[in-house]
């Protein structure tokens, strides 16, 4: 009697408890889990520069993430991975850029019968290379995207952290690509 008491009383019987006991193990390991997820604070994000200027940007650096090269007046074409920024802007954010630049992009080197650069050439033109390095102010953003460094005459740089793309009419930064460079910069 006592076994049918516990079959009657008990979907599936034994089995049937160990299931049910299962099942709220199974939920509350879910329930717990979705419980500890929270939103991130940070966000990686990919670095693209734009190069405003007649000079070639050999390197750049974003909080210490790589960007690609830029040829002079060029930018936007490509991406490296990856910068890092807060979900949602704080005031005061700032970003240190720092920069190899080349004066002379379109300067002859001589090459070797192989068609490498001659290293002695190549050193005297490297020697005209010079390196900044720059603490900017990156402009409220709400939706965090891609790290956008501008190059601009007079060793200027400006940093956006938006999801909006240049060209829009709200984003900050809306240079021309070829800007005038002027004969002496004001420092």
């Amino acid at each position: 009697m006592l076994g049918l008491m516990i079959k009657k009383g008990l979907p599936g019987g034994l089995l049937g408890t160990l299931n049910i006991v299962r099942g709220c193990f199974l939920a509350a390991g879910v329930l717990t889990a979705s419980a500890c997820q929270s939103e991130s604070k940070m966000l990686a994000t990919s670095v693209t520069g734009y190069n405003h200027t007649s000079a070639a940007i050999n390197r750049f650096s974003v909080n210490g993430a790589g960007g690609p090269n830029l040829g002079p007046h060029q930018g936007g074409g490509k991406q490296s991975c990856c910068g890092v920024v807060p979900r949602h802007w704080v005031p005061g954010l700032r970003a240190i850029v720092e920069w190899e630049k080349d004066p002379d992009p379109r300067g002859y080197i001589k090459r070797d019968q192989y068609g490498q650069f001659d290293n002695e050439d190549y050193e005297r033109h490297a020697a005209n290379y010079s390196r900044h390095k720059m603490i900017v102010e990156i402009p409220r953003y709400t939706v965090a995207g891609t790290l956008k460094v501008h190059f601009l005459p007079c060793d200027q740089v400006r940093v956006s952290a938006d999801n909006i793309k240049p060209g829009d009419s709200r984003y900050p930064y809306n240079y021309p690509m070829e800007m005038e460079e002027p004969e002496i910069c004001q420092g």
